[in-house]
C-alpha cells in the first residue's frame, strides 16, 4: 500500500451489532474493537483515515427509549434529528474507546476524534414522501400493524424474511457540514468519526439550517464525504467478502473488478437488493464517478489485502 493516501471507509451495520445480538454495551464494544483491528494494516502501512457509519438499530432503540420514557415518567420523547445525534456521540464512543484499545495493542502514536455533523438535505426532496429507510428493531407483521395504528409510523418487510422494521424518510444529502475541518484533522493525522447515521439530517428553512425528520444513508454521506476531502480510496465494509451477481443463486458470481459502466447495467438488471446492496453500489458508482478513484465493497476481515473485495474503476 502507498504511504500517506486518504481513504474514507463506511463502517458495515455488522460492525456494531451483528444480527440476533441485543444490542449490549459490551456486545458493541467487542464488534467494533473487531472491527477496528481489522484497520491496522492500513494503519501501520500510513493511511490518512477518516470512518463513517450507520446507525439503523442504535437509533430505533432511541427512540423506543423515548417512548418508553413518555409512556413511564412523562419524559418529553424528541425527534428524529435529535435521536440520529444521541446515536452519533454514543457510536462515536464507541468507535474512540475500540480505535484506542487498537493503537495501545498495536503501538500506534494516533488520535481519533469524533465530530458530531450535520448533513444539509433538500426539504422539498420528494424522498420525503416514500419512507424507505427500515430503522429500530425487527417486529412481527401483528406488531407492526398495532404500532401503525396507535402512532400512524409505516412498517415494510425485510426482503430477508427477518420480519418487519419501521421506515423513515431517506432524502439525499447535498452537503456535508465542517467538511474543511474533517481533511484538516485527517491531514495532522487523526483517525476522524464523521457523518455517523449519515449525518444528522438538516434542511434550509428561514434562512438557516434546522433539524428534519428523516435519515440519510450512510454510505451515500460516506461517498460524499470522500468526493469533498478528494479521498484516495472509498471503502464500503459490509458482510460479504465480494459483491455477487446471482446472488444465493446456483449460478452466483462473485465481482472482483467492475467498472461503472458494468455496475449500472447490474443495478438496472435488479442484481442488488434494495435496503442491502443497491445503495451501497450506488454510492460507490457516485465516489468513482466524480472523483476517478476506485471504490471497494469488502468485509472488514479482508482488508490489507491488494486483491480485498469488488472494486468499482472508472474503466
Amino acid at each position: 500500500m502507498t504511504q500517506n493516501k486518504l481513504a474514507v471507509i463506511a463502517f458495515g451495520g455488522n460492525a456494531l451489532l451483528k444480527s440476533k445480538q441485543k444490542g449490549t454495551y459490551a456486545e458493541q464494544i467487542e464488534n467494533v474493537t473487531a472491527t477496528c483491528r481489522c484497520l491496522v494494516p492500513m494503519l501501520k502501512s500510513g493511511y490518512r483515515m477518516v470512518i463513517g457509519h450507520g446507525n439503523g438499530p442504535q437509533v430505533g432503540n432511541v427512540m423506543l427509549q423515548h417512548k418508553a420514557g413518555k409512556e413511564a415518567f412523562n419524559v418529553e420523547s424528541m425527534p428524529l434529528n435529535f435521536c440520529v445525534a444521541e446515536t452519533q456521540g454514543s457510536i462515536g464512543a464507541l468507535i474512540e474507546e475500540g480505535m484506542r484499545h487498537i493503537f495501545a495493542e498495536e503501538q500506534i502514536d494516533r488520535d481519533t476524534v469524533t465530530l458530531l455533523t450535520h448533513v444539509e438535505v433538500d426539504g422539498n426532496d420528494p424522498l420525503f414522501q416514500n419512507p424507505t429507510k427500515p430503522v429500530g428493531p425487527y417486529v412481527t407483521k401483528e406488531e407492526a400493524d398495532a404500532n401503525h395504528a396507535e402512532t400512524g409510523d409505516i412498517y415494510r418487510e425485510d426482503p430477508k424474511g427477518n420480519g418487519w422494521r419501521k421506515v423513515v424518510a431517506s432524502p439525499k444529502p447535498i452537503r456535508i457540514q465542517n467538511i474543511k475541518l474533517v481533511r484538516q484533522l485527517a491531514d495532522m493525522g487523526v483517525v476522524v468519526v464523521t457523518v455517523g447515521g449519515g449525518g444528522i439530517p438538516v434542511a434550509m428553512k428561514d434562512g438557516y439550517l434546522q433539524g428534519v425528520q428523516a435519515v440519510i444513508d450512510k454510505d451515500l454521506a460516506s461517498a460524499i464525504t470522500a468526493v469533498e476531502i478528494d479521498a484516495d480510496e472509498f471503502y464500503i465494509l459490509t458482510d460479504v467478502p465480494k459483491v455477487y451477481i446471482n446472488f444465493r443463486k446456483p449460478d452466483e458470481k462473485a465481482l472482483d473488478v467492475i467498472t461503472v459502466e458494468e455496475a449500472k447495467k447490474h443495478l438496472a438488471d435488479g442484481q442488488f437488493t434494495e435496503g442491502s446492496m443497491a445503495p451501497k453500489m450506488r454510492a460507490a458508482i457516485m465516489f468513482v464517478e466524480k472523483t476517478g478513484h476506485t471504490c471497494i465493497i469488502t468485509e472488514a476481515g479482508r482488508l490489507g489485502d491488494e486483491s480485498c473485495g469488488t472494486r468499482i474503476v472508472a474503466k
